[in-house]
């Protein structure tokens, strides 16, 4: 049976008690029409629970997300602007208008665009709508860091040393920056998501880590106001969620670990904190419940921690919205969020109080945020059609929750999520393995996903025991980055090439000169096939059998292994869900995996080839085989950027040129930076050189691989 929580004598005589009136300024509010104001994956899963209501639903859609999956689930859509959030999914008033003629009663802003906007949250309120989410003033009050610091102080929650003054000099900052002692974190004070954010190991680097913390800060948030901390060594991100009414009552629902991070964003989170003793998660909940109460907290929020190595915890922010990673937290609690939020906006009283949801406490959930990026360059942001798209089925310990299909585009202009995988397990080692089933069930063409790295994190030793911090991908980089030697198994390569001949037109029986290979009548002839993995060619000759199976050798960039195999196999389609599986015996192995064959173009100037993807049931990684290019197509392509030269990572726009025509720049000098899906990325020099010319201007909308500045080498 699954563990249960036992409350302690502390929450049964604080948080207990649920008041059934309603305050005199309290109007209870029914909600039949409900219009999401944001996109993708929140603005379905809010439709999906405002359904089970019997609420009606209303989605909002840039000129680019005019097919996405949010427009097509609601009940009514309406066109709000192109593509540019600023002019669409920022645009409050045309949201507001869009809301008063479509008959809605309240707007859910998801998470993201408008969620902590307190002037949003106001005009709501000015035009007879109901905002699900706190009140302006809390939103105020903890958008700001220097401001909710105060007030938790105030509040005896636990605060971290810093500046948070109104002197915003660099040599104010600095000054305070040396006064606490590095390495020091930098904040945008109205930062969230990692953004504005940065750390200064040493003095050394402190300026231009401020310089880019305020850039970047300047383009999320229009303000560069910034806050300096102690930065903790080896600190852990623990967060609880928090939920308020308008009565008064204040509960939390346990905490999460969101420390595994890249770019300062979460990758991966879990419920209940691995390690966590029992007396710490007790104190975090009280703690989070006085930040709340604090504030007059109504609504979902998140109040966020940072952990040292001892357990001590110290404010770090409060998200006045429902999380990103709130899954996790629905999981062990056996809770929807989002209907505790529709029915608080209503004016109901929260729907459990806090014994309650210590009695429900229940095994370990993980969600894994599966993005379109490339982790093997700087988690680089992706965009694209995703040509192929199939996830794991859904079960009671499983959810998938996207926004996206099969065919639809990654834009650019948003945050490149394709879906959240969260898994439910009566421990966290069960919780693991199904965490880590889903992802091999996983199978995505099109743009780089995050997959495999989601994959070798989930195995690791360290993060196995929950031996989790902020700096765990650092840490771990070698295990988690292995080298390519662009070798592969030559059973895999074998796996690949049947594939490929199963997948080719059969002989029809007709004319033998047709249907025998080379024209040799009566006498099977071998066939070959060269693949490339990262660059390497393999090359895997295969001689038929009158049974139809196969005697295969391979040649070329391969592990020591087996070089002549027997393989035999057979392609099946899955009805249900349209995917191809191959099963193969190699040597009497038998093995099943997921297949995807994407047919190239063969246009000589831009020819692309044949792939071939293999997804393995067994939980390995995913393998991509690319078929060999005739030499014609690709001597005559011509046109590429050496692999050297200073590009665009990915689709974006310049925001700043940081050297001149003629300067000479050291290896790792910042050339440009770019804003990449509202995330800065500085270019850097790859060696030593002068700058013959700049080829981009800043606000420049330039594609990837798009050449920036011509270097000379030394």
């Amino acid at each position: 049976s699954r563990s249960k929580y036992v409350a302690n004598s502390y929450f049964l005589r604080h948080y207990t008690s649920q008041a059934l009136a309603f305050k005199e300024n309290v109007q209870e509010t029914q909600i039949s029409k409900l219009l999401i104001a944001n996109r993708g994956e929140i603005a379905c899963r809010v439709m999906k629970t405002a359904k089970q209501m019997g609420i009606q639903t209303v989605a909002v859609y840039s000129e680019v997300d005019r097919q996405q999956m949010h427009v097509q689930m609601a009940d009514e859509a309406y066109f709000i602007g192109p593509a540019a959030s600023e002019k669409s999914y920022l645009n409050m008033d045309k949201i507001i208008e869009v809301a008063k003629a479509s008959g809605c009663e309240a707007i859910h802003p998801g998470y993201g665009f408008l969620s902590e906007n307190a002037e949003f949250a106001e005009l709501c309120l000015g035009n007879g709508l109901v905002f699900v989410g706190p009140p302006a003033s809390a939103i105020r009050d903890m958008g700001v860091k220097s401001t909710s610091k105060r007030i938790m102080s105030d509040a005896d929650v636990p605060i971290i040393q810093g500046y948070h003054g109104e002197e915003q000099s660099d040599s104010r900052l600095l000054q305070e920056a040396k006064k606490i002692g590095f390495p020091v974190m930098i904040k945008a004070v109205r930062g969230g998501g990692g953004k504005g954010m940065r750390i200064a190991a040493s003095e050394d680097v402190f300026l231009e880590q401020l310089s880019s913390a305020r850039r970047e800060a300047k383009a999320s948030f229009n303000d560069e106001v910034m806050l300096v901390e102690k930065y903790v060594d080896r600190p852990r991100h623990v967060e609880v969620q928090v939920f308020g009414d308008h009565h008064g009552n204040a509960v939390h629902l346990f905490e999460r670990d969101c420390s595994v991070q890249r770019r300062h964003q979460k990758i991966i989170e879990e419920s209940p904190a691995p390690g966590i003793s029992l007396s710490t998660r007790m104190k975090l909940g009280e703690a989070a419940v006085r930040a709340a109460k604090a504030v007059g907290y109504v609504g979902a929020g998140t109040v966020e921690f940072v952990m040292d190595p001892e357990q001590n915890f110290y404010f770090m922010e409060m998200n006045t919205r429902l999380q990103v990673e709130h899954p996790v937290t629905e999981m062990v609690t056996g809770t929807d969020l989002v209907e505790w939020q529709l029915l608080v906006a209503q004016g109901n009283p929260i729907p459990s109080n806090q014994s309650e949801v210590n009695d429900r406490l229940s095994g370990h959930a993980f969600e894994a945020r599966i993005y379109a990026e490339d982790p093997d360059n700087d988690f680089m942001p992706g965009a694209g059609l995703l040509t192929h798209l199939s996830a794991p089925n859904a079960t009671p310990n499983l959810r998938v929750e996207t926004g996206v299909r099969q065919g639809d585009e990654v834009s650019s202009y948003y945050d490149p999520m394709i879906a959240k995988l969260v898994v439910w397990g009566k421990d966290r080692s069960t919780a693991l393995r199904g965490l880590l089933r889903g992802l091999g069930e996983y199978a995505i063409v099109g743009p780089d996903t995050n997959i495999k790295f989601l994959q070798r994190l989930s195995k690791h030793p360290s993060f196995k025991l929950g031996d989790v911090h902020t700096g765990f991908i650092d840490q771990h980089n070698d295990a988690l980055f292995p080298n390519k030697d662009g070798k592969i198994r030559p059973r895999v390569a074998c796996r690949a090439a049947l594939a490929y001949f199963l997948s080719l037109p059969q002989p029809s029986g007709g004319d033998p000169f047709v249907d025998c290979s080379d024209f040799q009548i009566n006498i099977p002839s071998p066939t070959s096939v060269v693949l490339s993995v990262d660059d390497c060619d393999i090359t895997v000759v295969a001689n038929p059998c009158e049974n139809g199976d196969y005697v295969m050798t391979v040649h070329g960039d391969v592990n020591e292994g087996d070089n002549e195999m027997l393989v035999s196999g057979t392609l099946d389609r899955d009805a249900s869900t349209s995917s191809v599986y191959l099963s193969t015996s190699i040597d009497d192995v038998i093995m099943k995996e997921k297949i995807v064959i994407v047919p190239g173009t063969m246009g000589v100037r831009n020819a692309e080839p044949d792939t071939i993807h293999l997804y393995p049931t067994n939980g390995d990684e995913s393998v991509k085989f690319t078929l060999k290019l005739p030499r014609y197509v690709t001597q005559s392509a011509g046109g590429a950027v050496s692999s050297g030269d200073p590009v665009a990572p990915s689709v974006g726009n310049i925001i700043k040129i940081l050297v001149e025509k003629g300067e000479q720049v050291a290896q790792g000098q910042p050339l440009v930076a770019m804003e990449v899906m509202k995330m800065e990325h500085v270019i850097r020099a790859p060696h030593d050189a002068a700058v013959e010319s700049i080829l981009v201007d800043v606000n420049e909308h330039v594609e990837k691989n798009t050449l920036l500045v011509k270097l000379v080498k030394k």
